[in-house]
Formats: C-alpha cells, structure tokens, sequence
C-alpha cells in the first residue's frame, strides 16, 4: 500500500474509533431528529392554514408539551396514590396468596408436588427487595444526566424544527461529490419513512390504549384510564411494553378479586394477537413494513449497545437502516452489478 492509502486507512479507523467513542452523543441526536420528524407533520399541515413556519413550530410544540403534560398528570397521581395501597394491602395480598396454595395445595395432594410456604418466599425475596431500593437509588442519583440529557433532546429538536437546511447540508457534504444528489434523495425517504412510522406507531397507541380502557372497565379493574394510557404509551416498545403495560394492572385487579388478574392477562393477549395479526399488517402496510424478526433483532441489537435509549429507539433506528441499506446497498450497488463477460 501506498504511502495515501495507509494515512486514508488510518483515518478511516480514528474515525470510526471516534464514533463508536461519542455512540451516546449520537443517538440523543438522533432522538432529536426523529421528535423533529415527528413534529415536523403537525407543522406541515398547520402551514397549510397559511401559518408561517416558525409560529407553526411554536404553537406545534405548545401542543406537543400541553399533551404530554396533560398525560404525565393524569397518570402519575393516580399511580402514586395506587401504589401506596398497594403497599398497605402487600400483607392481605399474601395472605391471599397462601390461601390460594393451601387450596392447591390440597387438590394436588397425593401428588407429590411441595407447594412452597408464603414466609419462605417472602424471606427469598427480601434480598432483591434489598437490591431493588440500592438500585433505585443509583436511579435517583442520575436523574440530573437524564434531566440534562432531555433538555439537549428538546434544544436540539427546535433547532432542527426551526431551520433544518443546514444540518441536512452539512450531512451531505460528507459524501463524495457524485453521490451527494443521491444522497439528498435518501434523506428524503428516510424522513418520509419516519413519518410515515410516526403515524402507523400513533394510531396503534391509541388502538391499544382504547381497548385496554373498554377492556378493563368491563372487568371493573380499578384507574382504567391510567392503565389505559400506559398500555397505549408502553405499546411503543414492541414486544417488551406490552408485557410491561399487563403486569399494574393485573396486580390491581387480584387485590380486587384474584379471578380478574387471570381476565385481564386474558385480555391483554386477545388484545395483543388483534394487534399482531390484523392491526400492525393492515396499518404498517401502509406505512413502513418491518419483519417481526428484524423488529426483535434491532431492539437486541440497540439495546447492546446503546442500552435504555437504544432500545426506545431500535423501531426508528431501523427504519432509516432500513432505508439506507435498501437505496444505496441494494439499489446503487447490488441490483447494478453486472456479471462480468467471461
């Protein structure tokens, strides 16, 4: 190799040293632009009423903040309030729960099968009790990088919102010469691919968040909106948030009545096949196809190595992947590639 090409391989891997070392910085601005994306549709067709553009993009977010506000307030109070009940009623919840393995205790007997005491449970799990509040701790005390790291977030996306031309450029001009025109036209789809995720991931929130509610107010289960918005919310995680959104509620609902833990995880599974087998097939079709294996590899993958973030982001991350992969790997290279004339 020439003298060139080492100092351009060379560079190539301080570079990519470089990236992997600031992957965190990355992804916060990545986050930034998929929240500017997102937002970025409301601005559009409020644009169309004749509004300019940066009162379109301050009166977006008032709405945005208004909504999250509005949600953040009905859910946590009522949260906080349930979740002190609930430690009041752990001592009938567990005697509960011994009479309940009494009862099997005695269907099964003669069948050598030893039900486990509820004190010796509870002497198991009072270790990871133990471990729960250290690490709720250690939650505690980063909250201050979180909070800092959310206001990097919202200054960045207004940022992008109010002019969001030279970031593109600048992006761009990384790319030889040749292929910077190509790459305007990616960008485009990939924008266009998030927001049409953004639509299909909103309308399936509030699909699940609307028969979580009906669902679990015709059982009776108490704070149905909140656990409604939480199911809607947590829908954003594919396959980990719905696990997540049944575990409150059926808590709830067996300190009511044991029976009604047993409906409501039947119901969150009737809910999730409707989701799974019509909903995402008849609305992603629309909007941006992503395989079940690819969905649950990407948020393995992210969650590797970006952790928290990564895995609320794997669905965005995959999609501009996705897009990229298809129109410059497939399309520019794989699908014109010629077999050579022997």
């Amino acid at each position: 190799m020439k003298l060139g090409q080492w100092i351009g391989l060379f560079s190539l891997i301080a570079s990519l040293y470089i990236l992997w070392q600031i992957r965190e910085l990355l992804l916060l601005f990545f986050t930034a632009v998929v929240l500017a994306v997102a937002i970025n549709q409301l601005v559009r067709r409020l644009t169309q009423f004749g509004i300019k553009r940066i009162w379109a993009v301050w009166l977006s977010l008032f709405i945005v903040i208004t909504l999250l506000t509005g949600v953040l307030f009905l859910i946590l109070p009522q949260f906080v309030r349930q979740f002190r009940e609930l430690l009041l009623l752990l001592p009938t919840g567990a005697n509960q729960i011994q009479q309940s393995l009494n009862w099997l205790e005695q269907r099964l007997n003669g069948w050598d099968i030893e039900i486990p005491d509820i004190d010796v449970l509870l002497r198991q799990i009072q270790p990871l009790a133990t471990n729960f509040i250290t690490q709720a701790y250690t939650l505690f005390s980063t909250s201050i990088t979180v909070f800092l790291q959310f206001l990097l977030v919202m200054i960045l996306t207004i940022m992008l919102l109010i002019n969001p031309q030279p970031y593109r450029k600048g992006f761009v001009r990384f790319f030889p010469g040749f292929y910077r025109s190509r790459v305007e036209e990616i960008l485009s789809k990939c924008a266009e691919g998030l927001g049409s995720w953004t639509i299909g991931a909103l309308i399936e929130m509030l699909f699940i968040g609307l028969l979580s509610g009906i669902g679990l107010w015709v059982l009776g289960v108490p704070l149905v909106l909140a656990h409604a918005v939480l199911a809607g919310l947590l829908n954003f995680i594919p396959n980990i948030g719905p696990t997540l959104s049944a575990v409150l509620p059926m808590t709830v609902a067996f300190l009511d009545e044991p029976w009604k833990a047993v409906a409501v995880l039947i119901l969150y599974i009737i809910i999730q096949n409707i989701e799974s087998y019509w909903l995402t097939p008849t609305v992603m079709a629309k909007q941006v196809a992503l395989l079940p294996a690819v969905t649950l590899t990407s948020q393995l993958f992210f969650t590797t190595f970006f952790g928290a973030l990564g895995l609320l982001m794997a669905l965005p991350l995959t999609v501009v992947v996705k897009t990229w992969i298809d129109e410059s790997l497939f399309k520019d290279i794989l699908d014109r590639w010629q077999q050579a004339p022997s």
